[in-house]
């Protein structure tokens, strides 16, 4: 499984006809990405066949959101479920760096049918065994956590990765979807290492490694070919 960040559905039409199986579409990647319009998602939702990850994060100070900010959030998640679409990317926590279970009760109650993938947020917890732990119990909703180890980078964080992923089998938990800085010239060594099922890239698979230009057909061959 290779996930790949799009902006728009340029973007998405041709990461999938270049055979990324899944799309997380942000706006703003410059400030980690933000949620996208109405109008982009909408347009991205029915340009392809390929799951899509819609990100659900209303500004970029932080992952402590107020009631205000998770009012905001559930009202983009409702548009999203008017057009019969679940698959969201989203992620709090408490002021002691502990996951925000109560948002995360409150969310699934309001809509059980949530395909969500947990992101870095992930990367900000003060212990991250006691973290996946705590997301386990959600597996129902939350299907993969999107995670550099705790690390500015997968490379610094593959000791991390490789236990995050011995955890995820031993708990039968939601997968972890190693994310940040992956490259066609590290991916076979990190992958070798790491061990996951799918993996997430970002300007990684685009030209001159800038999100100002396209998705490169050759580096995400060459992912693919290292993969399998």
């Amino acid at each position: 499984m290779i996930e790949c960040i799009v902006q728009n559905a340029k973007d998405a039409k041709d990461a999938e006809k270049l055979g990324v199986t899944r799309l997380e579409l942000v706006s703003a990647i410059e400030l980690g990405g933000l949620t996208p319009t109405y109008g982009t998602f909408k347009s991205v939702i029915d340009s392809v066949q390929i799951p899509v990850q819609v990100m659900i994060r209303p500004h970029d100070y932080g992952f402590i959101y107020n009631q205000d900010d998770k009012e905001v959030m559930k009202k983009d998640i409702s548009l999203l479920f008017e057009m019969r679409h679940n698959r969201i990317v989203i992620g709090a926590l408490n002021e002691n760096k502990t996951i925000d279970t109560a948002f995360l009760d409150d969310l699934f109650r309001e809509f059980p049918k949530l395909n969500v993938t947990f992101h870095r947020a992930f990367d900000e917890v003060r212990d991250q065994t006691e973290a996946y732990q705590t997301l386990a119990a959600y597996r129902k909703n939350i299907k993969r956590i999107l995670t550099s180890g705790g690390e500015d980078n997968c490379a610094a964080g593959v000791d991390s990765l490789r236990m995050l992923v011995q955890l995820q089998h031993k708990l039968q938990g939601p997968g972890i979807l190693p994310g940040s800085g992956l490259n066609v010239d590290n991916i076979q060594t990190l992958h070798n290492t790491i061990q996951a099922d799918e993996y997430h890239f970002g300007s990684g698979v685009r030209r001159k490694q800038s999100f100002e230009e396209n998705i490169d057909r050759d580096k995400v061959d060459g992912i693919r070919n290292i993969l399998g």
